[in-house]
């Protein structure tokens, strides 16, 4: 059996990988990469090409579309993932998730911890994981720390729908999925999400499917 081929440097896979232009490949579950981890991102590329890097991955989360995308969502194991959620939702739904804009922003080594011991639980989706939604429990309030992508701190606290959103992407750089994190009984196709469990909260899902919320 031949030996598996050894990886190419880092720059130059993300070279080779933002040479066709456009939105980049997103990776599926399954793929080793979304649970292999990352490695900090200490200088490894050039400020140009990480600036490219950030741009493509801003780009992918737009077409997606999606709210978050981290750097092994697209093979590339490094500590960085992008933000942004324009909340384009009703009234009651930003009322009851809390959910409220937040503008794009770059998470370069970032880490959480809870602030307080209030969880929240709502139906999650993930760009690696198309088709399925589920209801996950997460911090209500994190404290996120870490740099952006010019080396400036970030020490923010985060609650609501943005506190979820960076736990979500904070979570792929080490390597889990929200999958690992839900209600086992809570899993529904988007179509069910959509004509069945709507609501605001997943209060009416929990009692039909029989799982508890916190």
């Amino acid at each position: 059996m031949a030996s598996p081929r050894p990886l190419a440097p880092l720059a130059e896979r993300i070279e080779e990988l933002l040479a066709p232009g456009g939105p980049l490949p997103l990776v599926l579950a399954g793929d080793p990469v979304l649970r292999a981890g990352t490695a900090r991102y200490e200088g490894q590329l050039d400020p140009a090409l990480l600036a490219r890097f950030v741009e493509a991955l801003r780009l992918t989360m737009h077409a997606a579309p999606g709210v978050g995308l981290a750097a092994p969502q697209v093979g590339v194991e490094l500590r960085i993932a992008v933000v942004e959620d324009p909340a384009t939702v009703p009234e009651e739904v930003r009322q009851a998730r809390g959910r409220v804009p937040q503008p794009f922003r770059v998470l370069v080594n970032p880490s959480y911890e809870p602030v307080g011991s209030a969880r929240a639980a709502f139906f999650e989706g993930c760009l690696s994981v198309p088709g399925y939604q589920a209801v996950v429990a997460r911090h209500a309030e994190v404290r996120l720390t870490g740099e952006d992508e010019h080396g400036r701190p970030l020490d923010e606290v985060f609650g609501g729908w943005p506190a979820r959103i960076v736990q979500h992407e904070t979570d792929h750089l080490d390597g889990l999925l929200y999958l690992d994190r839900a209600e086992p009984r809570s899993l529904a196709a988007d179509r069910n999400v959509l004509e069945r469990w709507a609501q605001p909260t997943p209060a009416e899902a929990a009692r039909a499917l029989d799982f508890e919320l916190p």
